[in-house]
């Protein structure tokens, strides 16, 4: 089982005990617990600064509502500077304000390392948390945060759960924005370990630091791919390409991947797992066209590979198809269910649902 999957049996298991009120409560800092409550004297420090925000930043909006947002966005923060203490560094608000696209703290060891954390008030069934496309691309990894009570001035307790989190290698967004559940979440338990696994930063602009076992391995794999381009200059091995073309996809050489892809196709037009990993790499440079091509002519060659509906689906999107999103969406969905992978079918049918609503809405010019 990989820790992907781990993760999200933990979260079923979570959300089951979110619901019947039985959580892991520990106010030891540095220690993982579901739920934080915040009351007092730590309270009334938030509330103070949050008005002195508010007058600060109040031509751009009444002074309540921005109290109100940023009192929402601080008791998000104080639980995630708990629950991680001396892993993650704060950041200066004399230096900036928060806001869409920026982040709340950075790994200590590594700067580079950024984590954006996202507040919401709302049922388990209903809330939903947003980021958007500026958000994904200059943040490591999204904490969401679930608050029990509406936030107001009188509130005197609040008690606020570590709903989960997700990293943004695995949200695939280049324009606009995209809204998740707290199904759609990983455990938030895996947080710190997942952060831990990050090295102390060293001088390399060409390393990756939004994947840790990349980050460790790319100077070896670099190495690879070296080894290799003396033995495709005299053998045509689609075999080669192909973990040529994974390899420099990984490292997001996309453009290095294709052509890689595009030599393996050559060898073989009939291998539906070199169109997929091409389209996938399109897709990553924003070319949602040639990726849709691509998604497609696996389809073909195999109707029921359930993932190529699913990217289809999301590049159909991106481009405004949602007619077309829906249809590959469902198609997904059905197939997930054939296979048993049901948490991967409850993520899609509850974005089936949302572009449902979408489309009424759109319907009745809303």
């Amino acid at each position: 089982m990989d820790w992907i999957t781990l993760l999200r049996s933990l979260q079923s298991d979570f959300i089951k005990r979110l619901n019947s009120g039985c959580l892991l409560h520990c106010e030891t800092p540095g220690n993982h617990s579901e739920l934080t409550i915040i009351s007092g004297e730590r309270l009334t420090i938030l509330r103070n600064f949050c008005w002195l925000m508010a007058e600060k930043y109040k031509r751009t909006s009444p002074v309540r509502n921005v109290f109100i947002s940023n009192l929402k966005g601080k008791l998000g923060e104080e639980v995630v500077k708990e629950r991680l203490a001396d892993l993650i560094t704060e950041v200066d608000y004399e230096k900036r304000m928060g806001g869409d696209g920026r982040h709340d703290f950075t790994l200590t060891k590594n700067p580079e390392i950024r984590i954006q954390v996202k507040s919401r008030h709302g049922t388990i069934e209903q809330v939903r948390w947003s980021v958007s496309a500026e958000e994904v691309e200059k943040n490591t990894v999204i904490v969401c945060i679930l608050i029990k009570q509406e936030v107001n001035e009188a509130q005197s307790e609040y008690h606020l759960f570590l709903a989960g989190f997700l990293p943004t290698t695995m949200i695939k967004l280049k324009t606009g924005k995209i809204s998740f559940g707290i199904h759609q979440l990983l455990y938030g338990g895996g947080l710190l370990s997942y952060l831990e696994n990050f090295p102390t930063a060293i001088d390399n602009d060409h390393i990756d630091s939004q994947n840790p076992q990349i980050f460790y391995e790319q100077k070896k794999i670099i190495k690879e791919i070296e080894s290799q381009d003396d033995f495709l200059d005299n053998n045509d091995d689609i075999i080669d390409y192909k973990h040529r073309g994974n390899i420099r996809y990984e490292l997001g050489e996309y453009e290095g991947a294709i052509e890689d892809y595009n030599q393996a196709i050559k060898i073989n037009a009939n291998d539906e797992d070199i169109y997929y990993d091409r389209g996938n790499a399109h897709f990553d440079l924003g070319n949602y066209e040639l990726a849709i091509n691509d998604f497609s002519k696996v389809i073909k060659i195999k109707p029921n590979y359930t993932d190529a509906y699913y990217h289809r689906g999301n590049a159909r999107l991106i481009i405004g198809d949602k007619q077309g999103a829906i249809e590959d969406f469902q198609k997904a969905a059905d197939l997930y269910w054939q296979n048993g992978k049901i948490e991967e079918h409850k993520d899609t049918q509850a974005m089936i649902l949302d572009l449902e609503i979408e489309e009424s809405l759109d319907i009745l010019n809303f």
